[in-house]
């Protein structure tokens, strides 16, 4: 049975690998999902359209998350095309790789602008506007827990969210609202390709001897925003084939 028939579930991102996995993922539990993009118009509608031709719901809209502006739009838009919003998952990120004295304040705005701030006014958006009863997912990441050299601010933004998520769960428990991360390990997708790690050594680093599927990290988003998670907030989930 589809866990999520009549839920509408916006996912920021939604255009990427991770983000791309997650709608189709929940679209296949009956959500009408909402595939925020940034940029990608073409890739936000190749996933509405997988998503159409399998029977679900979908529909593709743009806009920069580190503008507030931006992000009422966006909320406005899923409001008027569906009527409601049930879950809202923070996926969108960027990163910029180097030492913290090669950094420079541009790419921290660009990091944090994305990652922190963009997450932080999404929640804000969610709190004000989800049904009782909704989901609020953070996307985070492994190297919270286990830092690498060079990934200083996407360390910092990813922690950040984390922290956020958790004071946020406390501030919407009393409406049953659930607010978590999930947080992927080493992953296959095209930021990861561009991250210039080894592929090899980063599977190594699982007991399972391989990166982890934009799909492992879905399954476990699809779980987080079903009722059976409901007795769950405020949680760190670590999908990371055992990474960390």
């Amino acid at each position: 049975m589809a866990e999520l028939v009549n839920k509408v579930a916006i996912v920021t991102g939604g255009s990427g690998g991770i983000g791309s996995a997650i709608c189709e993922r929940l679209a296949e539990e009956g959500a009408k999902v909402v595939v925020h993009y940034g940029g990608h118009a073409d890739s936000a509608n190749d996933v509405v359209s997988k998503i159409k031709d399998s029977g679900g719901e979908a529909i593709a809209i743009q806009a920069n998350l580190s503008h507030s502006e931006e992000v009422i739009k966006l909320f406005d838009q899923s409001q008027q095309q569906f009527g409601t919003i049930d879950i809202v998952v923070n996926n969108a990120g960027t990163g910029v790789g180097g030492s913290v004295a090669e950094t420079d304040e541009a790419d921290f705005d660009k990091v944090f602008g994305l990652n922190a701030k963009g997450t932080f006014l999404c929640m804000k958006e969610a709190a004000r506007r989800l049904n009782n009863n909704g989901r609020i997912v953070n996307i985070s990441s492994g190297l919270v827990v286990r830092p690498m050299v060079g990934f200083s601010l996407y360390c910092g933004s990813k922690a950040a969210i984390e922290m956020m998520g958790k004071v946020l769960s406390m501030e919407v428990g009393d409406r049953s609202i659930t607010v978590n991360t999930v947080s992927p390990g080493p992953t296959e997708t095209e930021m990861f390709a561009n991250s210039g790690d080894d592929p090899q050594a980063a599977a190594a680093l699982s007991p399972f001897k391989r990166l982890g599927q934009p799909k492992d990290i879905a399954d476990v988003v699809a779980f987080v925003v079903s009722d059976q998670c409901r007795w769950i907030t405020g949680h760190t989930f670590q999908a990371g084939g055992g990474y960390v």
